[in-house]
């Protein structure tokens, strides 16, 4: 058999009463809002508040730095790249002009021949024409 015994009502009470007298003793046993001890932990917390806020503000700055530099960094890429497309076109655009003016003069030429061509075809008709007479 097991030695459970059921605590009786006196007991349970005189529990509960020793209880509420243990927090009341440690409830009088803190220190008051005066105390040194409990001021210099309230100092405590403010200086590591001010610090934390002080390492945001810092860690925001340099962030603002690094997005501005990025932005710097990027602007700058971009505007080289522009610059390349602009001397890529205006070199297609005089490369095309002068492959336009060798069409142009080669044309010109071909022109030249056949009206050449055209004269001493003239002449030859011509000068039969006279032999015939």
């Amino acid at each position: 058999m097991s030695n459970f015994r059921e605590k009786g009502f006196v007991e349970r009470r005189s529990a509960a009463v020793n209880a509420v007298a243990a927090r009341l003793t440690k409830f009088r046993a803190k220190p008051g809002p005066d105390d040194p001890a409990v001021l210099a932990r309230e100092a405590e917390r403010k200086a590591i508040l001010e610090a934390r806020k002080i390492r945001e503000a810092q860690r925001a700055a340099a962030t603002c730095k690094q997005l501005a530099r990025e932005a710097a960094e990027r602007a700058e890429r971009e505007a080289a790249l522009e610059a390349e497309r602009i001397a890529a076109e205006e070199a297609t655009a005089a490369e095309q002009a002068a492959k336009g003016a060798r069409l142009a003069g080669l044309a010109a030429r071909v022109i030249a021949d056949e009206a050449a061509r055209k004269a001493a075809r003239d002449q030859r008709y011509a000068a039969r024409k006279a032999r015939q007479n």
